[in-house]
């Protein structure tokens, strides 16, 4: 298997608004390690686009936009936005006109402000904020999606959320070429519907509700904190906060996902198809189903 061309230049597009955080060190070492197990020549820059403005121009191969913190709805119509779309149409028009096509991944805060954009759902605030470790599952489309196709059903996130997208829009997000490609658990108990997790906007462009870069260290890191400790054990209890580091360190869940999800998209990025490793458990066996006894919100 031979890469597309020899050289590679990846965008990071920070969206964290210089909060600290995990996911640019996560992002940062999935790059590097892609490089080094198949002896590439990437290179990757890193732009800090909402307190900065900083944003790529086309020269790059593939753009990656992270999650970061804040409403994805109060930042209509602000300078960084601006310029961002004014990216992502510049990119859409490349794509459509030239035959070396630019993929993209919009992560968490970027998935969001790409479906309010482009009116794909109601991007709204949940009724209570989620985090933990736990189950999404696949659409039909979902199914054939060649990104997820080392990903059991359902696999297991890391998700981090105030808002989410619901109520879709199928007429605007079919127009664009696009289709649901994950939602979230269903619990029959709770009368609300269930949000998407992952959209494939068009044949170029993917996004995840959720943190598919995110590890189990990082994970760890972040429970250790005195505020996110006591936060769990005071809603649910100690066993529950010593059940969630846990499941960290269960292969089939969170690291499964880290491992396979976005090594995937470079795959198809970098090679037209999945490489040897992933190719190898394209049929995996389902992971047990989730039960809400261990369910990780918070």
């Amino acid at each position: 298997m031979a890469p597309i061309k020899t050289n590679w230049k990846v965008a990071v597009l920070d969206m964290y608004e210089g909060v600290p955080n995990e996911g640019m060190r996560c992002i940062r070492e999935i790059l590097m390690q892609y490089a080094a197990m198949h002896k590439l020549d990437l290179h990757f820059d890193e732009f800090e686009v909402r307190q900065q403005e900083q944003v790529p121009d086309t020269s790059y191969d593939i753009y990656i936009s992270t999650g970061g913190p804040g409403s994805p709805v109060d930042s209509e119509g602000s300078n960084w936005e601006r310029k961002y779309f004014s990216l992502i149409a510049a990119l859409l028009e490349w794509n459509r006109t030239q035959e070396m096509k630019k993929p993209a991944f919009f992560i968490c805060h970027s998935y969001q402000i790409m479906c309010r954009y482009y009116k794909i759902g109601n991007v709204c605030k949940r009724k209570s904020p989620a985090f933990g470790v736990f189950p999404v599952h696949k659409t039909a489309a979902g199914m054939q999606e060649q990104v997820f196709t080392a990903l059991p059903d359902p696999f297991y996130i890391v998700d981090s959320r105030n808002w989410q997208v619901i109520e879709l829009n199928y007429d605007n997000l079919h127009a664009m070429g696009g289709h649901v490609l994950a939602l979230e658990k269903e619990r029959p108990h709770v009368p609300l519907e269930r949000a998407t997790m992952a959209i494939r906007f068009n044949e170029h462009f993917i996004g995840t509700q959720f943190h598919p870069e995110a590890d189990a260290d990082g994970m760890y890191m972040y429970l250790q904190q005195d505020e996110k400790k006591q936060q769990v054990v005071n809603n649910h209890s100690l066993e529950k906060y010593n059940s969630m580091l846990e499941q960290l360190t269960d292969p089939d869940k969170i690291m499964l996902t880290h491992d396979r999800l976005i090594t995937a998209f470079l795959d198809y990025a970098i090679y037209g198809e999945l490489s040897d490793r992933l190719a190898a458990i394209e049929h995996p066996v389902q992971v047990p189903t989730h039960n809400d006894d261990e369910n990780t919100f918070f």
